[in-house]
């Protein structure tokens, strides 16, 4: 459960760091805003590689995971639209920046 909930907290703050860095991204409601957006974007990666299966993973993303993470990014903001707004390219963009800051930062507690 802690595991869990460090991995919720991480991913908020990677999310913040992002809507600094990639334009058309913007997380509002500050670290609340961006914990919703985590879990929304959690959920629907888990969705995703339920259909897909695990090639779409984190730990084995490629080029469908890469797409797979900016459509689960850009779909996420009809689901929380005052949480967040997000471009087609700054969905692209931000799945670039989270898969790099995903690959150096750990989320997942061992």
């Amino acid at each position: 459960m802690v595991g869990l909930i460090v991995r919720f907290v991480v991913s908020a703050l990677v999310l913040m760091a992002v809507s600094f860095i990639s334009p058309g991204f913007v997380v509002e409601g500050g670290f609340t805003g961006a914990l919703i957006a985590a879990v929304v974007i959690a959920v629907l990666g888990y969705i995703a590689e339920s259909l897909l299966g695990e090639r779409v993973s984190p730990q084995r993303r490629g080029v469908v995971g890469f797409v797979t993470a900016a459509v689960v990014i850009y779909l996420a903001q009809f689901i929380i639209p005052n949480l967040l707004s997000v471009s087609l390219l700054g969905a692209i963009i931000s799945a670039f920046v989270i898969g790099i800051i995903d690959a150096i930062v750990p989320t997942v507690v061992r």
